[in-house]
Formats: structure tokens, sequence, C-alpha cells
């Protein structure tokens, strides 16, 4: 990816020094082969440090406590951009004879050039920097955008990968929050609300029904029992529909979580012989 990135930079900009009328104080400055091995250095320790953020923010999430691991992996956008801005400006340095305007008048025209010619590549680097500030994904989050639902493990400045319950691997680029709904299930937190839905028929006892729920939900290895558990009634044409609402303690564990409810609660369902709907329905 920094290779793609600062050679479209160096291409772009040495072909503007001759048509853009506003660069004309810029200079170029020898190139030899000090500059050359610099540069090279440079590519390569700014790789290196890529891999390194890359790397390090994923072995330490695992190993701090449950608390600091959401803020282990944020940390991973930032610092690449960091690097990514420091190598482009020193190695454009090598070559240029920059001082502050001209900095900002070339850093302007390479971005107009590159809006022109990559219109959606840059979109995706403007989104993924706006993101950064905005907020609406970070790394360990939870996401749906459009019909893809998973968690984020990696945040590149072009695009994010999602991890789903398939455990496949999906790429989704940034400028996709331009004009796509993104629902975040925890937002930075652990703890992600869980939704489990069961149906009964209209007889069966919803006082009782909802002490289960609740029992099963506090009951539960998984629940983190300083946030709130809520069961919602639905009255349905076909039978009565009963959501449960709670929080497992880490949000990876959501479908462990969901199935853990599930199978203690059809256990208790069956002690006291309640029926289920019997007619074929459709949810709403």
């Amino acid at each position: 990816m920094i290779f793609n990135y600062l050679g479209l930079t160096f291409f772009f900009h040495f072909h503007l020094l001759t048509v853009a009328p506003g660069l004309d104080g810029i200079g170029i400055k020898d190139i030899n082969l000090r500059t050359i091995l610099q540069t090279v250095i440079a590519l390569a320790l700014a790789y290196g440090f890529l891999i390194s953020v890359k790397f390090l923010s994923k072995w330490l999430s695992e190993r701090v406590p449950l608390r600091f691991r959401a803020a282990a992996k944020q940390s991973e956008p930032f610092l690449q951009a960091l690097i990514l801005l420091t190598s482009t400006i020193y190695i454009l340095s090598l070559f240029l004879k920059l001082s502050t305007e001209n900095l900002l008048a070339i850093t302007g025209t390479i971005a107009v050039a590159l809006g022109f010619a990559f219109k959606d590549y840059v979109s995706s680097l403007i989104a993924g920097v706006v993101a950064l500030f905005e907020t609406p994904y970070r790394v360990g989050d939870r996401v749906q955008i459009g019909e893809n639902y998973g968690e984020i493990i990696t945040y590149d400045l072009r695009g994010i990968r999602l991890q789903t319950v398939e455990d496949n691997l999906i790429f989704i680029p940034h400028n996709k929050i331009w004009n796509e709904p993104i629902s975040n299930a925890n937002n930075g937190a652990l703890e992600a609300q869980v939704t489990t839905d069961f149906y009964l028929a209209h007889g069966v006892d919803s006082e009782l029904v909802i002490k289960i729920l609740h029992l099963a939900a506090y009951t539960s290895k998984y629940t983190q029992l300083k946030l709130p558990v809520s069961v919602l009634v639905e009255e349905k044409p076909w039978g009565t529909q009963y959501h449960l609402k709670s929080y497992p303690i880490d949000a990876r564990d959501e479908y462990v979580y969901k199935t853990d409810l599930v199978r203690r609660v059809k256990q208790a369902f069956a002690k006291h012989n309640f029926n289920y709907p019997k007619s074929n329905f459709s949810q709403e």
C-alpha cells in the first residue's frame, strides 16, 4: 500500500512541476546515489513500521485487560496515517526544495490531480481520514454495512476488513460512509446488546415466560450483569413474540451467547410444557 501511494504521489508531483504555473518556485535537488539510497531506506522503514504497528496492535489487544482492548486496536489507523504522512514529507524533501508555502502548494495540487485521475481511490482515502474523526466505526466494532455484518479486524487508509460470522474476510472501502447506512452494535465498547427472540402460543402464561427469560439471562456466564436485561412482548396473529435484550461481557461472544440462552430457555419451556405456535407464520 505504501509503495503504491508514494509512487502515485511522486508521479503526479514531477508531472505537475512542468505544467502547474503556481509551482514555479519549487526546485528539484540533485539526485544522486545517496538520495536514492535514503529513499529506499525510508520506504523500507515506513513499510516496516506499518507492519509492526499492525502486528503490535493486534498482539497487544489480545493481552491487555478487556477494557483496554478496544483502545489498543483503535490506535492502529492513527499511527498508520502518521507514518505515511511523515514518510511522504521526508521523501519529498529529499528530491525537492520545499518551503512551507511550497509544501502546501504541492500538496493541494497533487490532491486535485489525484482526485481527477483516481476519483474512487481518493474518495476512499478522504473518507478514511474523515472516519478517523467522526468514528462511525473502529477496530473491534461489530458493524452492519449494507448486507455485510461482522467485526472490524483491520482499519487501513483505504478501507476496512470485516470478519463475518462465517469467518469470511470482506474488504469494504471507506467511501461507503458517504451513501451507506452503518449500524454499529458496540461503538467502541466491549459489550453489544443482543436480542434473542422466542415464539410461543397465545395461551402461554406471559408472566412466567418473562421470569424464565430474565433468569436465563442473569444466570448465563456470558452476561454482563452491570447492564440491563429487558423483555419486550409483541402479540402477533399466530402467537406471542418475546424479545430478550441483554449484553454479553464480550461482543465477540454474541452468537455463543445467543446459543447458550436459547438452549437453556428451551429446556425451561419443555419443563413447563409450553406450546409453540402451530401455524406457519412470517416475521413482521
